[in-house]
């Protein structure tokens, strides 16, 4: 059982990479523990493990943005995984409100970056209601 090969480091994490299904964006990075890998195993639903509050953290339960799982890679040294995702609800996979939560680009010359893409939804209506 793939379970068994993941290797989870001593906090008990693995890191995940999140990407589109069908376009290939990658939409997040996040990290799982065993019973997250478990559970996003038995119900095709992405859950993950979130580090600050602690605690199972099924992606989409407050703002609707559920991420459906359609595939799953296990990197070479079994310490990544890679999770191809059908989004639903709105399709933004990050907080902020942006599709992707990789939405802020890096000038190379100067270090500084920009917001490279648009919100798809106001974080202050969905989290702070």
């Amino acid at each position: 059982m793939a379970i068994n090969t993941l290797k989870f480091d001593e906090k008990g994490l693995i890191p995940v990479i999140v990407q589109d299904m069908n376009t290939n964006e990658v939409l997040m990075f996040a990290w799982m523990n065993r019973e997250s890998f478990e559970r996003t195993l038995k119900t095709g639903i992405m859950t993950y493990w979130s580090r600050s509050r602690q605690e199972l953290w099924v992606k989409g339960e407050t703002s609707g943005n559920i991420q459906e799982v359609r595939e799953i890679y296990i990197d070479c040294d079994a310490d990544c995984l890679l999770c191809k995702i059908e989004p639903k609800g709105l399709g933004a996979a990050c907080h902020e409100g942006y599709r992707s939560c990789f939405f802020r680009k890096v000038n190379r010359a100067d270090g500084t970056f920009a917001i490279c893409d648009e919100r798809v939804f106001n974080p202050d209506e969905i989290y702070n209601k």
